[in-house]
């Protein structure tokens, strides 16, 4: 063998012998929030691969990747509690609207509705998403799986049985609880019972009970204190769903919510909420009419006068006849000749709607966001018609934090980040410290704030620089990477 040959078959052998390595990051020069509620510090920090691995005064090292964080702050990632992407991230991994408002962990399958088999979801969204996703099992999911269409009554004893074995399924791949949406008509005719025996077995597995609560408007007191003894008899925490008062015969009650659910976690139970920053709730349209009499021009009438009327209600997506999307219940009857009343009646007739409602109180949202027990939520997601989709997490930044001075900069962050991390039992994220997965979002908080609008609801923030998913770079302040780091989360 020549001495060239040789020489080639030596740097061969150290090539295949000595790992690659990945350049470290290291952020200097941050204002850290590290998520706990403890005041900002200035600190550098250091990445290596995914985890956070120093922080303090550090000297860049040879060859790291080294980004000047002066005048910035730095945050652990956003962990979404509420998200309905479900289908979105099958369409779009990468999640542009989420990581430009710094949503780093996504929780799907609130509501009562999830996707199933978890595990088959689960393997195809691997190795192809921007963002860590963890789920819920869907009550109305599993009941509609047993019940079919037959479900507008209540379960028997031998169906109730079979929905504790799918949720036991949804369990043991690893969801992180069981959610309820009790307003909608899967989930409507459950019995407490039924409920509370599901519970159970999300509380087996340590999960937690989220529920879209049976009625958020005359009837929320009831609602919250049936979701309140679900937790009680199954012994497991209770996580109430974008806690509201939902129309303006309700405004001002939310004093009345509070006080229910303090004196709940004063006698000892674990019950927490979350809450989304508009005075706009989206659904379906038959939400608006709770009696589900949907052809009684009285309920009707009733139903649109309880929300202000038909001009407070966006049509959002309307199969039967597009041109009805993005007009108000208002605009579209007069535009017909007919009144709202009618329209109401013909939108269901064909198939119904989604809606965005402009019927909730400020003082309210402001009430339920001062409360220590409360969390930020988006109930969007991927192409969400309704800008919470895309402006949650920097509306609650720049608006209620900044511009309203509602709560500080660090209670935002801390919502944001500890809080739900804690209430889903997620260990290793939610908090900037050493050993952490480096979930980390790094903005302007001078200039951070939402831009989605009801007239264009996907429009990116202003303000968000960098955000990383474990350890890489999904968001660079302007558009995506293109990479796709986030992993699958299980509870256990």
């Amino acid at each position: 063998m020549n001495k060239t040959l040789a020489l080639i078959c030596i740097i061969a052998v150290l090539a295949f012998s000595v790992p690659a390595q990945t350049a470290s990051i290291m952020i200097r020069n941050a204002s850290i929030i590290d998520g706990t509620g403890k005041a900002a510090y200035s600190a550098d920090i250091r990445i290596e691969g995914d985890k956070i691995v120093k922080i303090g005064k550090i000297k860049p090292r040879k060859g790291e990747i080294v980004i000047d964080a002066t005048g910035l702050t730095l945050a652990p990632g956003f962990i979404d509690i509420h998200n309905h992407s479900e289908s979105g991230l099958l369409r779009e991994g990468t999640a542009a609207n989420q990581v430009s408002q710094g949503i780093t962990t996504l929780l799907v399958g609130p509501d009562g509705g999830g996707p199933w088999p978890i595990a088959d979801y689960f393997a195809k969204l691997d190795g192809k998403i921007a963002v860590n996703v963890g789920a819920f099992v869907g009550h109305a999911t599993v009941r509609e799986e047993i019940l079919k269409n037959d479900y507008q009554r209540k379960a028997t004893d031998a169906e109730i049985e079979a929905m504790v074995k799918l949720v036991d399924q949804g369990m043991r791949d690893g969801a992180f609880g069981l959610s309820s949406g009790l307003e909608y008509d899967v989930g409507y005719m459950a019995t407490i019972e039924e409920l509370i025996a599901l519970s159970r077995v999300a509380g087996k597995y340590d999960g937690i009970y989220m529920s879209h609560i049976r009625d958020e408007e005359e009837g929320f007191r009831a609602a919250m204190e049936e979701a309140i003894r679900v937790g009680r008899d199954a012994k497991l925490p209770v996580q109430l769903s974008h806690i509201k008062m939902g129309n303006r015969n309700v405004w001002g009650k939310s004093a009345e919510a509070i006080a229910l659910i303090e004196a709940a976690r004063k006698a000892g139970q674990d019950v927490t909420a979350d809450a989304y920053p508009y005075t706009a709730w989206a659904s379906t349209i038959t939400v608006l009419v709770p009696s589900r009499k949907y052809e009684d021009r009285n309920e009707v009438e009733t139903g649109l006068a309880n929300v202000g009327g038909a001009d407070k209600v966006l049509i959002t997506s309307h199969s039967a006849n597009r041109s009805y999307e993005m007009r108000t219940m208002a605009e579209i009857a007069a535009s017909k000749n007919i009144s709202p009343i009618d329209l109401f009646i013909e939108i269901v007739k064909n198939g119904g709607a989604g809606v965005v409602c402009n019927s909730m109180s400020e003082n309210d949202v402001k009430a339920f966001y001062q409360r220590p027990w409360v969390m930020v939520s988006s109930d969007g997601g991927i192409g969400s018609r309704h800008p919470r989709g895309t402006g949650t997490f920097t509306r609650v930044l720049g608006r209620f934090s900044r511009e309203n001075k509602w709560l500080s900069l660090v209670e935002s962050i801390h919502k944001m980040t500890e809080m739900p991390a804690k209430r889903l039992g997620i260990k290793d994220r939610g908090v900037i410290k050493k050993g952490k997965k480096a979930d980390l979002v790094l903005f302007d908080a001078a200039t951070v704030i939402d831009n989605a609008t009801f007239a264009e609801p996907q429009k990116f923030s202003t303000g968000i620089r960098s955000v990383y998913v474990n350890g890489t770079l999904v968001w660079d302040g302007a558009k995506i990477s293109g990479v796709t780091p986030g992993t699958i989360l299980k509870r256990h």
